[in-house]
């Protein structure tokens, strides 16, 4: 591909729309130029161009992103069938286990739900398909990194923002390298709290024919529910037969 294929003012916009995200929902037009890279004047003509395209709200100092924007999320989800197969299993699991599941997959240093079965909300942001959170410190993001060649996983948390979100957040890349190491022994991953306060939740590979890790499946809760030490033997046993039950259907 040549460079002048690519259509810079289209690249702008969609660096602008990925500043938003759940911990930065409104905007001014200052925040996203240092978010997105570029110039001030160039951030603001494609927030300008988004409001007037009915993506964007603004009044007057911030910007907030419609739900014109699910758009074009809900048309890629619609083109992948990941989520189709995976949704009627999570709905089974969640209904069975009377606890919240979902189903990811890794987009560079973050995780992206592409399912979800809500039975309580289990953290203080909704989360929803198109959702994304940092892969290393979510369960199911590290399950995806444990996945990946060890020198790719290091150059992914390199290059990630490790930012502590509670006082029980893994921000060393030391420490989470050996954690990767534990989880791809024992099989799957434990989060105690690291993510937000209260919040405890365990992940497992969803595989594919060839035993290829193509996407995470976890369990959340309240860390009130059950011990950190209880989830392997609490919920194991059905997270693996969706597991099993998965890899038959997926190419």
């Amino acid at each position: 591909m040549l460079e002048r294929d690519i259509m810079g003012g289209l690249a702008k916009g969609l660096q602008v729309i990925e500043t938003f995200t759940a911990d930065k929902p409104r905007q001014s037009i200052s925040e996203v130029s240092a978010a997105s890279g570029l110039d001030r004047a160039t951030a603001r003509r494609c927030l300008l161009t988004l409001s007037h395209l009915g993506y964007a709200d603004y009044d007057g100092k911030y910007f907030t992103l419609t739900p014109r924007v699910l758009r074009l999320g809900t048309a890629c989800l619609a083109t992948m069938p990941l989520p189709q197969i995976v949704q009627p299993h999570l709905d089974q699991l969640s209904s069975e286990l009377g606890e919240s599941s979902s189903v990811s997959v890794l987009d560079g240093a973050e995780i992206v739900y592409v399912a979800r079965a809500a039975q309580r909300k289990v953290m203080s942001i909704s989360l929803m398909p198109g959702s994304r959170l940092p892969a290393f410190c979510t369960s199911m993001g590290r399950i995806l990194l444990a996945a990946l060649p060890e020198s790719e996983a290091t150059a992914i948390l390199e290059r990630s923002a490790l930012t502590a979100r509670t006082r029980h957040t893994l921000i060393d890349i030391g420490a989470i390298m050996a954690e990767l190491e534990r989880i791809r022994g024992d099989g799957f991953a434990l989060i105690d709290q690291e993510v937000e306060l209260g919040l405890r939740s365990i992940a497992i590979p969803v595989l594919n024919a060839r035993g290829a890790t193509v996407a995470a499946l976890n369990i959340g809760l309240p860390a009130t529910q059950a011990d950190i030490t209880e989830l392997p033997r609490l919920f194991l046993a059905p997270m693996r037969r969706v597991q099993n039950e998965l890899r038959a259907l997926l190419r």
